[in-house]
Formats: C-alpha cells, structure tokens, sequence
C-alpha cells in the first residue's frame, strides 16, 4: 500500500517548466541567428577582364613593388612610391603622369600604367599594368615613314574621337571625314590638325591621315605632344594614344578600349598630365 505525496505533482511541475526556461534561449537563437553576412552587406559586383586592369585609389598595390606606403604620425600626408626605373620625375606641377614602358627598343609591345602625384610625395597606381601595343620597329628616334613610337616625356593634352566626348575634361573634338592630321613634309602644317573637305586641302592628302575615316582605332584618341613646338618637318607625325582596333602600330600607342575611356575620364588638364614612353 502506497502513501500520496501531495507535492509530487508540484515537482513534476517544476521539473518541466525548468526544462523549458533552459531550452527556449536555443529555440530563440536558432529563430533569430544573425546571418552569414550583415543585413545591410551590398552583393558583389561581377568585375569585367578590362576593369580588373585597372587599378584604382590610394591603396592599389603596384605591379612592380609594394602598394603606397602610408605616411605616419599625426596630420601626415600620404606618401606614394616612386616611379619605376628609369623614368625621369614630371616637374612641379605635372600631377599626373601615363608611363609606356618596353622590354626592349625593338620590341613591339610593352606595359602602360596610369600615376597620381601623392600628397606626401611619390606616386600612386591610378590604372594598369595594362598591355599595349607600340609601333612595329619599336621604340626610339622616330621620322617620317618609320614605325616607331618616339622615346622620351610629352604633353598629353588634347583629345579627339570619331565619337562623341566620353566625358573627359581634356579639350576634346569631335572628328569627321573632314577632319585630317597632316603628315606632308612639304606643306607648312605639317604635323598639325586642319579642317578641309576632301579634294579640296592645301596639302597632300594621300600624305595625311583623314580621321573620321581612319576607323575604329581613332573613336578615342589623345594626342602625344611630340614634334609640336617647334615642329621639325620630317621628325614624325600623327602620335596618338588610341584604341587598339587589331591593326598594327605604325608609331602610335595601342590600348584596349575600355581604358582609353578610363584615361580620358582621369586626366585633368589643371594637373598638366605628361606621358613617358621608354625602357622599363
């Protein structure tokens, strides 16, 4: 014969509900667990082949070194790095600066990259590495009828385009059929921008190049600044920094498409932009 416990049935009680105060913080966390990423987390952006060449801000790093070194201590300023070797500093006051650089002076084709004077001094990564072509007989002294790209530092400011200006803050002008860059050795405006229709110039026009008809290649150019003050005749003519359309350099700089529009979206003719082509 058994004796009731009148508080058998309270413990039981007890015992339940202390299992359900231990299990409901498991049952809360799992309903409300923060997610894998943050809620406001934006998604990643897909990265085209040409936008991954270029490389951008003060904390790209560098295809030839370490990325920018940071200036240290209380209202310090940036500090870049230097230049790759060999090329020469812009002066004050050139803040930008496109670099070409060659294997070697025959070779064909070599590496562009994009610079920003640094606050603090030295250089940051604005594009690039980016591969590009150069005219067929290299790199070096460049004349008339020789396909080779001219070796040294010019102004790079101005620009045209068979297509409408992209957006660029350089003077841009917008080019047709009867637009043409002289290349006659006997006509006073050698190497220079004339506007004539055709069959009907002060020069000859086999000896030039017509620019709305050139093609592809000049729907974004930039002019280099060589042989321009004084122009010595018969020293080149018509080097431009254009789009590569497939066809062989005949002295001017070939870059994919999507960066010409990023380099005339970059530079700004205030910070008086140079471009050294060279060794490296």
């Amino acid at each position: 014969m058994s004796t009731a416990d009148p508080l058998g049935g309270i413990r039981r009680i007890g015992v339940v509900l202390a299992g359900l105060v231990a299990v409901l913080p498991l049952l809360v966390a799992g309903c409300a667990a923060p997610s894998a990423s943050p809620a406001n987390a934006r998604p990643a952006v897909p990265v085209t082949p040409s936008e991954s060449a270029m490389i951008t801000g003060p904390g790209a790093g560098s295809a030839t070194g370490p990325g920018p070194r940071t200036a240290v201590g209380p209202g310090a300023k940036p500090a870049g790095q230097a230049l790759p070797t060999g090329v020469p500093e812009p002066p004050a006051g050139s803040d930008q600066l496109v670099t070409v650089l060659v294997p070697a002076t025959t070779s064909g084709a070599g590496t562009l990259r994009a610079w920003q004077r640094a606050p603090g001094g030295g250089w940051t990564s604005a594009l690039g590495p980016v591969r590009v072509r150069v005219g067929t007989a290299g790199v070096g002294s460049a004349s008339e009828g020789v396909n080779r790209t001219p070796r040294g530092t010019f102004t790079l400011d101005q620009a045209f385009g068979r297509q409408p200006n992209p957006g660029t803050a350089l003077p841009y002008r917008k080019v047709g059929d009867s637009d043409w860059w002289v290349s006659d050795v006997k006509s006073p405006a050698y190497n220079t921008f004339r506007s004539c229709a055709p069959g009907s110039c002060g020069f000859n026009e086999s000896a030039g190049e017509n620019l709305g008809q050139a093609g592809p290649s000049y729907d974004y150019a930039m002019v280099i600044g060589y042989n321009t003050g004084p122009v010595r005749v018969g020293a080149g003519s018509a080097f431009f920094v254009h789009v590569d359309a497939g066809v062989p350099s005949a002295g001017c700089v070939e870059v994919p498409r999507a960066s010409v529009l990023a380099l005339l979206r970059w530079l700004t003719p205030a910070q008086h932009p140079r471009i050294t082509i060279g060794l490296g």
